[in-house]
């Protein structure tokens, strides 16, 4: 892991896990190029199989959300040697460097084109000309990016000597400019191709292209390319096959092919489907020398394990229950056990189970009953050891080295002892969990903070903060970034209270997160309002202060509370919101909603701007005008029509921050003192 000295130079240093022996692997001597005074910055670094060369990513530059392009450095560990790749290249212009198994070669994207340089000799071969500003090989658009989480878009086969890729066109794809109105005298124009809901995708398609002969051979996969996405791809545990996830535009099919990787030929061995959406699969483990792979499925009404066979024509599930598997953390291939993260009893926590894979052996809970909240693990590839994090709403992350499947806590890592005794001097209550019925067999999790010196016979304004998509929750039993924020609310006089309604990712089944397709905004805030309703006859809660606040698809969500029920929401804080549903992108929008073209009313009755006439309360929109995600059109639009019905409210714009809304030099804290000053006056 990185270190930093006394003199805050960087240094790799190794960690014996059980004893906690240091040991300095790269020192600042080993990071410092000859002709240069200090030593390279390190933002990512990896280790060769052989551990021979370290690879450097530094002089970083953000793409989208990430910094994925910048330079590269090797460092042969053996001659001390430090040079940097990609010959002329214009700094910060390469991006996902990665070692060949071999340990030969490293590729890279450059200019939307891949490209391969010889360790020893810095021989640079050029394996694709046809790059350019909508061909696209080796990584993604906007949209793939935002919406698949792909970002690297080529794989190295186990040999080394093939590389299989992405390639989008995006010619045709709808241009967004945003305005850069405060770095000059004059405005800049900052384009981005982004597909609104309903317009023309990318076309994608998948290829290898064999190092030696620079021959590409395409994946003759059907289907039309700018109506599926080529979801996921990896090499199929050989050289010779890769597996591929394509899906059609509504994300109602997952197809899984595998593909040969020397004439191009592709058989579709499984199909998962849904009447609502499907999910990608990540992290597929493949074991008994590539005959199984193992999927997660909705398909049972659950989110269970399924092994599936090479040819497709074996599926077995392996998980059963009335359950969810929330996420595959690994395959013990020695002992064909299965370890996965579950929550049967409780959807706000986490807990680590293993099953046998081949037999029905009850699956076996591995966190000790002691650890209630949030637990995650990094495994050692032999399962006898992890990497074990575990917080909960109070506490912050403790980090334990321990046995597997003991859990005995072999070290602690991380106490966080100096966090913990600060919260302990501060007047706070804990947060507190508990379950509001909304109707028959419909219970919501929800948590609430309440003021230091509470008085149930006093009278108190109520904030809720929402979120209430399906990319996330916010009633999570752990540690947040939020938890600070909130609780200074609390201080000042506000109760606090966040829930969880149908449609989030809780693990729930698969009733509960698609309840709300093809209605999303309309019914989600339904399910908010009617647990307000609910908490409205607390004899403490003021009715006629209950405000809330959210922030992405939270801020569209304090839109529609309180433009649709203006008799319960009084003032609402809408920060990034869309909306009109229409104006946000093809792949998440048409997930949840179908297309326009067959769901006008859903996208009609979704968006906060149809309803922007039934404002009451007190509206604060914030919004960063450079937000490449959610644009800020959709405060301009929304602007437009409260002008329109003579509705009185007020709009902060931050110029040129994108959609977390950071950059620049006390951004984040004028953002939540805004918030704060705008409840005071108004809540």
């Amino acid at each position: 892991m990185l270190k930093k000295g006394k003199d805050f130079n960087q240094q790799i240093v190794k960690y014996n896990s059980q004893t906690g022996e240091e040991e300095v692997l790269i020192t600042k001597e080993n990071l410092t190029p000859k002709n240069l005074e200090n030593p390279l910055a390190i933002y990512k670094y990896s280790f060769s199989s052989d551990l021979k060369y370290l690879l450097i990513f530094t002089n970083t530059k953000k793409v989208w959300r990430r910094n994925t392009r910048g330079d590269y450095w090797i460092l042969n560990r053996i001659t001390n040697e430090l040079k940097k790749l990609g010959g002329d290249a214009k700094p910060s212009t390469l991006m996902f460097a990665t070692i060949s198994a071999d340990n030969k070669s490293v590729a890279y994207v450059r200019e939307n084109n891949i490209y391969i340089e010889s360790i020893e000799e810095n021989k640079i071969t050029q394996l694709t000309f046809d790059g350019s500003t909508t061909i696209i090989n080796g990584t993604f658009d906007w949209v793939y990016e935002e919406e698949l989480s792909l970002r690297k878009g080529f794989r190295w086969s186990p040999d080394g000597n093939k590389i299989a890729f992405w390639q989008l066109d995006a010619e045709g794809v709808g241009v967004f400019n945003m305005i850069n109105n405060t770095d000059s005298i004059y405005s800049k124009i900052i384009p981005v191709q982004y597909p609104k809901v309903g317009t023309t995708n990318s076309a994608c398609k998948v290829g290898v292209v064999e190092i030696s002969s620079k021959k590409i051979i395409w994946f003759k996969i059907p289907g039309k390319t700018r109506n599926n996405y080529i979801a996921r791809m990896d090499w199929a545990e050989s050289s010779e096959e890769v597996i591929i996830q394509q899906l059609n535009r509504l994300q109602n099919h997952n197809r899984v092919y595998i593909g040969n990787a020397l004439d191009g030929s592709v058989n579709n061995i499984f199909t998962d489907k849904d009447d609502a959406w499907v999910d990608v699969v990540d992290n597929i483990k493949w074991f008994k020398n590539g005959k199984y792979f193992t999927w997660l499925s909705e398909k049972d009404g659950w989110r269970h394990v399924y092994i599936i066979s090479r040819d497709g024509k074996e599926v077995k599930i392996v998980t059963k229950g009335n359950y969810d598997v929330i996420s595959v953390v690994g395959i013990d291939k020695l002992n064909e056990q299965i370890y996965f993260i579950a929550s049967p009893n409780n959807a706000t926590q986490s807990y680590l189970f293993r099953k046998s894979i081949f037999t029905d052996d009850a699956k076996e809970l591995i966190t000790p009953v002691t650890n209630k909240g949030f637990n995650s693990y990094n495994i050692s590839p032999n399962f006898k050891w992890a990497i074990h994090i575990y917080s909960n709403i109070n506490h912050p992350n403790k980090i334990d080295f321990v046995n597997l499947p003991s859990h005995k806590v072999i070290r602690e890592l991380v106490k966080n002892e100096k966090l913990e005794n600060k919260l302990s001097e501060l007047n706070i209550k804990p947060a507190e969990f508990f379950k509001i019925n909304i109707e028959d067999n419909v219970q919501l999790d929800a948590f609430k903070i309440l003021p230091p010196n509470f008085n149930p016979k006093n009278k108190y304004p109520v904030l809720f903060y929402v979120y209430g998509e399906p990319a996330a929750q916010t009633v999570l039993d752990r540690w947040s970034r939020n938890y600070l924020w909130h609780q200074m609310l609390t201080q000042n006089g506000y109760i606090v209270i966040s829930i969880d309604n149908r449609g989030t990712p809780a693990p729930k089944g698969r009733e509960w997160r698609k309840y709300i397709y093809g209605n999303l905004g309309k019914l989600t805030t339904a399910d908010q309002a009617e647990a307000a309703k609910r908490i409205l006859e607390w004899d403490f809660v003021d009715s006629n202060r209950i405000g809330v606040w959210g922030w992405s698809g939270g801020g569209s969500m304090s839109l529609n509370a309180i433009f649709r029920y203006p008799k319960i929401y009084k003032t609402a804080v809408a920060v990034a919101p869309v909306t009109d549903e229409k104006l946000y992108d093809t792949i998440y929008e048409e997930r949840y909603m179908g297309l326009p073209s067959s769901n006008a009313k859903g996208y009609k009755e979704g968006s906060p701007i149809t309803y922007a006439n039934q404002l009451e309360g007190n509206l604060l929109l914030i919004h960063g005008t450079g937000d490449d995600n959610v644009h800020y059109q959709n405060t301009e639009m929304l602007i437009n029509e409260l002008i329109k019905h003579n509705k009185i409210f007020s709009v902060v714009p931050y110029p040129n921050r994108s959609h977390s809304i950071f950059e620049g030099k006390n951004t984040y804290r004028h953002v939540f003192e805004t918030i704060f000053d705008y409840l005071k006056k108004n809540l």
